[in-house]
Protein backbone atom coordinates (compact mmCIF):
# COMPACT_ATOMS: atom_id res chain seq x y z
CA UNK A 1 0.00 0.00 0.00
CA UNK A 2 1.35 3.44 -0.93
CA UNK A 3 2.19 5.88 1.84
CA UNK A 4 -0.38 8.65 2.08
CA UNK A 5 0.69 12.23 1.42
CA UNK A 6 -0.68 15.57 2.54
CA UNK A 7 -2.69 16.62 5.57
CA UNK A 8 -5.98 15.06 6.70
CA UNK A 9 -7.75 16.98 9.46
CA UNK A 10 -9.34 14.79 12.17
CA UNK A 11 -10.46 17.32 14.82
CA UNK A 12 -10.25 21.04 15.40
CA UNK A 13 -10.68 23.10 18.58
CA UNK A 14 -12.45 26.25 17.36
CA UNK A 15 -13.40 27.27 20.89
CA UNK A 16 -9.71 27.61 21.83
CA UNK A 17 -9.22 30.45 19.34
CA UNK A 18 -12.20 32.22 20.93
CA UNK A 19 -11.27 31.63 24.58
CA UNK A 20 -7.50 32.22 24.28
CA UNK A 21 -5.10 34.66 22.69
CA UNK A 22 -2.69 32.45 20.71
CA UNK A 23 0.96 33.50 21.14
CA UNK A 24 2.96 30.64 19.60
CA UNK A 25 2.06 27.39 17.80
CA UNK A 26 3.97 24.08 17.82
CA UNK A 27 3.49 20.87 15.84
CA UNK A 28 4.00 17.71 17.89
CA UNK A 29 3.82 14.00 17.19
CA UNK A 30 1.67 11.73 19.35
CA UNK A 31 2.49 8.41 21.00
CA UNK A 32 -0.63 6.32 20.29
CA UNK A 33 -1.81 2.75 20.64
CA UNK A 34 -3.04 0.78 17.62
CA UNK A 35 -6.76 1.14 18.24
CA UNK A 36 -6.34 4.90 18.81
CA UNK A 37 -4.85 5.27 15.34
CA UNK A 38 -7.71 3.29 13.81
CA UNK A 39 -10.27 5.43 15.64
CA UNK A 40 -8.54 8.62 14.46
CA UNK A 41 -8.43 7.39 10.87
CA UNK A 42 -12.20 6.92 11.12
CA UNK A 43 -12.35 10.63 12.01
CA UNK A 44 -13.33 10.44 15.68
CA UNK A 45 -11.77 12.75 18.30
CA UNK A 46 -12.69 15.68 20.55
CA UNK A 47 -10.24 18.38 21.62
CA UNK A 48 -12.62 20.63 23.60
CA UNK A 49 -11.46 19.75 27.13
CA UNK A 50 -7.85 19.12 26.15
CA UNK A 51 -4.72 20.76 27.51
CA UNK A 52 -1.02 19.96 27.58
CA UNK A 53 1.31 19.83 30.55
CA UNK A 54 5.11 19.71 30.93
CA UNK A 55 6.35 17.18 33.52
CA UNK A 56 9.91 15.94 34.03
CA UNK A 57 11.08 17.29 30.67
CA UNK A 58 8.24 15.59 28.76
CA UNK A 59 5.05 17.10 27.35
CA UNK A 60 1.77 15.27 28.02
CA UNK A 61 -1.65 15.79 26.43
CA UNK A 62 -4.59 15.46 28.84
CA UNK A 63 -8.35 15.44 28.33
CA UNK A 64 -8.43 14.68 24.60
CA UNK A 65 -11.19 12.19 23.90
CA UNK A 66 -10.44 9.52 21.28
CA UNK A 67 -13.38 7.08 21.46
CA UNK A 68 -12.81 3.34 21.54
CA UNK A 69 -12.48 1.66 18.17
CA UNK A 70 -15.78 -0.08 17.40
CA UNK A 71 -14.09 -3.13 15.86
CA UNK A 72 -11.59 -3.40 18.74
CA UNK A 73 -11.47 -6.25 21.22
CA UNK A 74 -10.17 -6.44 24.79
CA UNK A 75 -7.04 -4.62 23.54
CA UNK A 76 -8.99 -1.37 23.11
CA UNK A 77 -7.57 1.82 24.60
CA UNK A 78 -8.91 4.09 27.35
CA UNK A 79 -10.66 7.08 25.66
CA UNK A 80 -9.31 9.90 27.88
CA UNK A 81 -5.85 8.62 28.81
CA UNK A 82 -2.91 11.01 28.86
CA UNK A 83 -0.74 10.83 25.77
CA UNK A 84 2.91 11.73 25.35
CA UNK A 85 3.78 14.42 22.80
CA UNK A 86 6.92 14.22 20.71
CA UNK A 87 8.79 17.53 20.45
CA UNK A 88 12.41 18.58 19.99
CA UNK A 89 14.42 19.22 23.15
CA UNK A 90 14.78 22.96 22.44
CA UNK A 91 11.00 23.29 21.89
CA UNK A 92 10.35 21.56 25.23
CA UNK A 93 12.78 23.86 27.04
CA UNK A 94 11.08 26.88 25.44
CA UNK A 95 7.69 25.57 26.60
CA UNK A 96 9.01 24.99 30.13
CA UNK A 97 10.27 28.58 30.31
CA UNK A 98 7.07 30.09 28.91
CA UNK A 99 4.64 28.04 31.01
CA UNK A 100 6.52 28.98 34.18
CA UNK A 101 5.41 32.56 33.43
CA UNK A 102 2.01 33.33 34.83
CA UNK A 103 -1.08 33.12 32.66
CA UNK A 104 0.24 30.96 29.81
CA UNK A 105 -1.13 27.51 29.07
CA UNK A 106 -0.80 24.85 26.36
CA UNK A 107 -3.97 24.19 24.37
CA UNK A 108 -4.46 21.76 21.46
CA UNK A 109 -5.76 23.50 18.33
CA UNK A 110 -6.05 20.66 15.84
CA UNK A 111 -5.41 16.94 15.42
CA UNK A 112 -4.48 15.64 11.97
CA UNK A 113 -2.51 13.15 9.93
CA UNK A 114 0.52 14.54 8.07
CA UNK A 115 2.16 12.15 5.61
CA UNK A 116 0.68 9.21 7.52
CA UNK A 117 1.76 10.32 11.01
CA UNK A 118 -0.65 11.55 13.70
CA UNK A 119 0.18 15.13 14.70
CA UNK A 120 -1.32 17.64 17.10
CA UNK A 121 -0.96 21.41 16.84
CA UNK A 122 -0.56 22.87 20.33
CA UNK A 123 -0.56 26.57 21.12
CA UNK A 124 1.03 28.59 23.86
CA UNK A 125 -1.99 30.68 24.81
CA UNK A 126 -3.12 33.34 27.26
CA UNK A 127 -6.71 33.30 28.49
CA UNK A 128 -9.03 36.07 27.30
CA UNK A 129 -11.32 38.06 29.52
CA UNK A 130 -15.03 38.41 28.64
CA UNK A 131 -14.57 41.96 27.32
CA UNK A 132 -11.69 40.80 25.11
CA UNK A 133 -13.96 38.14 23.59
CA UNK A 134 -16.68 40.71 22.89
CA UNK A 135 -14.15 43.06 21.33
CA UNK A 136 -12.77 40.27 19.10
CA UNK A 137 -16.31 39.41 17.95
CA UNK A 138 -17.05 43.08 17.20
CA UNK A 139 -13.81 43.42 15.18
CA UNK A 140 -14.58 40.26 13.22
CA UNK A 141 -18.12 41.43 12.44
CA UNK A 142 -16.89 44.88 11.36
CA UNK A 143 -14.29 43.30 9.07
CA UNK A 144 -16.92 40.96 7.58
CA UNK A 145 -19.31 43.87 6.95
CA UNK A 146 -16.56 45.93 5.28
CA UNK A 147 -15.72 43.00 2.99
CA UNK A 148 -19.41 42.62 2.10
CA UNK A 149 -19.70 46.32 1.28
CA UNK A 150 -16.60 46.30 -0.95
CA UNK A 151 -17.86 43.12 -2.63
CA UNK A 152 -21.24 44.68 -3.36
CA UNK A 153 -19.60 47.86 -4.68
CA UNK A 154 -17.29 45.80 -6.93
CA UNK A 155 -20.29 44.00 -8.40
CA UNK A 156 -22.02 47.31 -9.14
CA UNK A 157 -24.72 47.24 -6.46
CA UNK A 158 -25.46 50.44 -4.59
CA UNK A 159 -26.09 50.65 -0.85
Amino acid sequence: MAREKGRKLVAQNRKARHDYHIEDVFEAGLVLQGTEVKSLRAGHATLVDGYADVKDGEVWLHGVHIPEYTEGTWTNHEPRRKRKLLLHRNEISKLIGKTKEGGLTLVPLSLYFKDGYAKVEIALARGRKAYDKRQAIAERDAKREAERATGRRAKGYSD
